[in-house]
C-alpha cells in the first residue's frame, strides 16, 4: 500500500474535505440562484449525490451536455454479474479473479489478453457502442464513467474461468465514457452456451479511479442480441455449438432476459463478411 510522504494527519484531511465539499455546494448554490443548472457527469468518485462534476471535453468545461435522442429514458435492469466477473468479487482456481487490476485493462479492442497473457479470441467481429445517460436529466450523457464490459468467446468460454482459458483474459476491457457519455469496444460476436441466450456483462463505475473492483460499481446489466443476427453469424464456421445450444432456448425461457429485452436489447447492422456494429443507450439514476 502506498502511503503519502506528505500525510499531514487525519484530522487535517478532514478540515481540508470539509472546506472543498463547502465550496462546492456554495457554488451549486449559486448556480441555482443564477437559473442556472449544473451540468450531471461522472467522474466524482463518490457514492453520494454530490459526487456530481461538470462535463468536460479534454479538461475543458462544455456549456451544456450532449443529449441523445433517447425515445424511452428509462433505467436498465439490474442483472447479475454471472460467475465470471472478473471483477475481484470472486475467485478463479483458488485466487481473487480480478481483471481490473491488470496492466493493459483500460481498452477499446479487447480480442487479446494483457497482463503477459498473448492469446487472443477468434470470431466475427463486432463494435459495441454503449452510451450512458442520466434518467435524472432528461437521459443527458455522462462523460467520465467507467463501463466495464466482459463476454465469452465463440466457443462459450469465459476467460480467466474456463477450462483451456484460465491463463487468459481476452473479452475484458474497461473504458471512460467521452464527453456524449459513449465507449466503443472492439470484440467478437459471443457464442451462445447452454442454458443462456447470447450475451455481454456490463458494469458501469463513477470513474476510471473507482473502477478497480466490484466494491465500487454503481449499475450491473447485460445486453441481449437480435435473434436473427445469432443466427446468421452461427451459421459460419467455429459457431457450431451454438446452433444447437440457440435453438434450445428463448428470451422468454432465459433466467435473465424472461422479464423482457426493450431496455437491453442492442440495436445491430452489418455482415459476417464485413462485421457487425451493436449499440445500446444505457440509462443510470445518477
Amino acid at each position: 500500500m502506498h502511503i503519502d510522504d506528505h500525510d499531514l494527519g487525519l484530522a487535517h484531511d478532514l478540515e481540508h474535505l470539509g472546506s472543498k465539499l463547502l465550496q462546492r455546494r456554495r457554488a451549486l448554490l449559486w448556480l441555482a440562484s443564477a437559473g442556472v443548472a449544473p451540468l450531471l457527469a461522472c467522474g466524482g468518485g463518490g457514492s453520494d449525490s454530490d459526487a456530481v462534476t461538470t462535463a468536460t471535453i479534454d479538461g475543458t468545461p462544455t456549456t451544456t451536455p450532449t443529449t441523445p435522442a433517447v425515445a424511452n429514458c428509462a433505467v436498465i435492469p439490474e442483472e447479475t454479474a454471472g460467475p465470471y466477473p472478473g471483477d475481484g468479487s470472486n475467485t478463479a482456481n483458488g485466487s481473487i479473479a480480478n481483471a481490473l487490476a491488470l496492466s493493459g485493462i483500460v481498452r477499446s479492442d479487447i480480442r487479446t489478453s494483457v497482463g503477459g497473457a498473448t492469446g487472443t479470441a477468434a470470431g466475427v467481429p463486432m463494435t459495441v457502442t454503449l452510451t450512458l445517460v442520466n434518467t435524472n436529466a432528461s437521459c443527458a450523457s455522462l462523460a467520465g464513467c467507467a463501463i466495464y464490459l466482459w463476454h465469452c468467446d465463440r466457443d462459450g468460454n469465459y476467460s480467466m474461468y474456463s477450462s483451456g482459458v484460465t491463463d487468459q483474459n481476452y473479452l475484458r476491457g474497461v473504458q471512460e465514457t467521452d464527453a456524449n457519455g459513449q465507449v466503443t469496444f472492439t470484440t467478437i460476436f459471443p457464442a451462445c452456451y447452454a442454458g443462456r441466450m447470447p450475451h455481454m456483462h456490463l458494469e458501469v463505475y463513477r470513474s476510471l479511479a473507482t473502477a478497480t473492483s466490484s466494491t465500487s460499481k454503481i449499475k450491473t446489466s447485460q445486453i441481449a442480441f437480435p435473434i436473427v443476427d445469432c443466427q446468421t453469424v452461427y451459421a459460419t464456421n467455429g459457431y457450431s455449438q451454438s446452433v444447437r445450444n440457440l435453438a434450445q432456448i428463448s428470451f422468454a425461457t432465459d433466467n435473465v432476459f424472461s422479464d423482457g429485452t426493450t431496455l437491453e436489447m442492442a440495436s445491430v447492422s452489418g455482415s459476417v463478411a464485413a462485421g457487425y456494429a451493436a449499440s445500446l443507450t444505457v440509462g443510470i439514476a445518477a
